[in-house]
């Protein structure tokens, strides 16, 4: 998992031989849970998982996480347990942005504290930087709290990828040993806890609410701008910012939306990837019979 553009379906592809599509500059072409093909790590069968990235230019946040919560959670009823989770990182970032620490902090609550353990964070990407200025990022990442230091210092481990497919083994070596871990997000919806209280819904609805309050502000800006053109009788402004006003109501009642759509959201996603799943069990077992 981790932020669109961090790596993850190259480092999938690398691994396993699949051909994933990989999207090029600030464009995600990952907006599906995806499995790579069955490939040996020493005497171990290995299939990797790709997830959409936070910060994607084409879904938001809580749309990536309803698809992956959902995906999981099929996952886990179905029997198939994950040994390790791989959180990638740029290191050619210049620096982490509000968005990148967002996406960690999702990452946290749909893992949980107990799963850390099996969590690999990895930093790729460095053909990009000097190695005197990857290594200071690197330190950065490890060292500040409110980078990776708090989850490291609970069990998750900090690792480097040179984009070879014996560096992605060498990573994947150090999971596949590992006893199956369940996430918090599988425990707590798998368990039957409401949506709306799972500590991932708690982080969105965090995030929704400042995306609230920033539209709101936006609104009430541009609301006092066409009083002004009003009382100057500038006709021509006040008919450009009432296009701007209600296009900014629109993006207000759509963020104030979101939260109260979710969970009923996530309930159709999960009926759409069991369907999914279902779909490709049968045709499987049809290739099974006509071989």
């Amino acid at each position: 998992m981790g932020s669109t553009g961090s790596g993850k379906t190259t480092f999938v592809n690398l691994a396993s031989g699949s051909s994933l599509d990989v999207g090029r500059g600030l464009e995600s072409c990952t907006s599906e849970v995806q499995a790579s093909t069955q490939f040996s790590v020493g005497e171990k069968q290995v299939v990797l998982i790709d997830t959409p990235g936070f910060g994607d230019t084409t879904l938001s946040d809580s749309d990536i996480w309803k698809t992956i919560a959902a995906s999981f959670v099929t996952s886990h009823r179905a029997g198939i347990h994950f040994t390790g989770i791989i959180f990638m990182q740029r290191i050619s970032d210049v620096k982490v942005s509000g968005s990148s620490r967002q996406s960690f902090r999702m990452f946290q609550e749909l893992c949980g504290e107990e799963a850390y353990p099996n969590v690999l964070l990895v930093t790729g990407m460095w053909d990009t930087v000097t190695p005197e200025l990857g290594n200071s990022r690197y330190q950065e990442l490890a060292t500040k709290d409110i980078f990776f230091k708090p989850v490291l210092e609970k069990g998750a481990r900090m690792m480097r990828h040179n984009n070879t497919r014996e560096s992605a083994l060498e990573i994947i070596r150090n999971l596949v040993d590992m006893p199956p871990v369940v996430l918090r997000i599988q425990r707590e919806l798998g368990g039957g806890v409401d949506i709306m209280q799972t500590s991932v819904y708690k982080q969105i609805r965090e995030l929704i609410s400042e995306m609230v309050a920033q539209r709101q502000k936006k609104l009430d800006t541009l609301i006092e701008e066409m009083a002004e053109a009003e009382r100057d009788r500038d006709e021509e402004t006040q008919e450009e910012l009432q296009e701007e006003v209600q296009a900014a109501k629109v993006e207000l009642q759509e963020a104030q939306d979101k939260a109260s759509k979710l969970a009923s959201e996530y309930q159709v996603e999960l009926r759409r990837i069991q369907e999914m799943l279902r779909r490709r069990r049968t045709s499987d077992i049809n290739m099974q019979s006509a071989l």
